[in-house]
């Protein structure tokens, strides 16, 4: 039986001031003056028609990606969230996150958004040095990274993530050791550290940079692991590292297969409506002006995921997680038998590439190492 999980928010601000070549995220470069109002109008409507579909529902978390939300001001942020806090109320200890460019950063610029309700950011480090930024396109230095940080701190910022590549073209264990190393230094309570990969529609999938072997990725990777553990950093999914009781608390709705609204430009949604044993995701339309023209912004596709489908879909979500997760959640997410994956579970568990500690079930430290072959086992 399906039962509703928490309703988390993520809002897409899909412009950016220049696209990295690795980048297969819906971005688009800034041709014509920021149409900022406009689109907070937007946003808000958009809100206002998915919103329809959860009643009462309070928002666990929220999430402001792209592209580059930190082009904005504080001031339309603000906006946008009261008129959110007016349709569902927001609780004081709402986690709410934006992702920041270091090039776009500046200090006031930050204290407005730490004073509109902002009290997690996300900064899009990549690497401290200069050589490995210019090789990923970056429009900002090491330097202007150290001082979006510095920035942080003094508006208020005491929870704020580093997100840090590695894998990076020529780059050597030592040279990645001492990336993450910087990033340690500034003491964040989390760090999202993880290996550049090359996607399709990318500049670099049709001119791919010459990058590090086999061998030494295994290296970064293990010695990167170990680093961070020395430095109190628990692994809790694929690529995020965080203190103690600091987890994305969005990041980790999404891992136990919660629901999520996605409002703006090519923005994704989960919804889960228990009385009509459905679950339902939507996908905003991609093209920022066509999403801004009215009568066509709220949604390109929404679908229905088939029943047999949603044990998959839950799993490719809760094996990302090291915790894992138990029977009752899978049931109360999927609305599927346990029983449905049970047999496949138990064969997993004896080849040692799951494990069931206390009722948890997970990827196996071994497991962990080839999750997408372990995945495969379930289709």
């Amino acid at each position: 039986m399906l039962e509703l999980p928490p309703l988390s928010l993520y809002i897409h601000i899909p412009w950016c001031i220049k696209k990295c070549p690795y980048c297969d995220f819906n971005s688009h470069e800034l041709q014509t003056s920021l149409p900022e109002a406009e689109y907070v109008e937007a946003l808000c409507q958009d809100f206002d028609r998915d919103f329809e579909f959860c009643g009462d529902r309070p928002i666990h978390s929220i999430f402001i990606g792209g592209g580059t939300p930190s082009l904005f001001q504080a001031k339309s942020f603000d906006s946008l969230l009261q008129h959110i806090q007016s349709k569902t109320a927001l609780s004081d200890k709402l986690e709410i996150t934006l992702e920041a460019n270091p090039g776009t950063a500046e200090a006031r610029k930050f204290s407005d958004y730490f004073s509109a309700g902002i009290n997690r950011l996300s900064l899009g480090i990549q690497s401290f040095d200069n050589k490995q930024l210019q090789n990923l396109g970056r429009i900002h230095s090491s330097d202007e990274s150290r001082k979006a940080i510095q920035f942080a701190r003094a508006a208020g910022f005491d929870n704020y993530n580093l997100d840090l590549m590695h894998g990076l073209p020529g780059q050597t264990l030592e040279s990645a050791m001492s990336d993450l190393q910087s990033a340690i230094d500034f003491e964040p309570r989390h760090i999202s550290w993880y290996q550049l990969t090359i996607e399709p529609n990318t500049v670099f999938y049709t001119r791919p940079p010459i990058l590090p072997t086999e061998p030494v990725l295994n290296e970064v990777e293990e010695a990167g692991i170990v680093l961070l553990k020395q430095n109190s950093f628990q692994r809790y999914e694929v690529s995020a590292y965080s203190q103690s009781n600091s987890q994305s608390q969005h990041n980790l709705n999404y891992w136990e297969f919660g629901d999520y609204l996605g409002i703006g430009a090519g923005a994704h949604g989960k919804i889960t409506m228990p009385d009509s044993n459905a679950i339902i995701r939507t996908q905003k339309r991609r093209q920022p002006n066509h999403y801004l023209q009215s009568n066509i912004h709220t949604v390109a596709k929404r679908q229905e995921i088939p029943t047999a489908e949603r044990p998959i879909e839950f799993l490719l979500n809760a094996l990302r997680s090291r915790k894992g997760f138990t029977e009752s959640l899978f049931q109360a997410r999927t609305g599927v038998p346990f029983s449905s994956i049970g047999k496949k579970v138990e064969y997993l568990i004896s080849v040692e590439l799951l494990q069931n500690k206390d009722g948890w079930i997970s990827a196996s430290d071994k497991g962990y190492q080839v999750l997408n072959s372990l995945l495969q086992e379930f289709l």
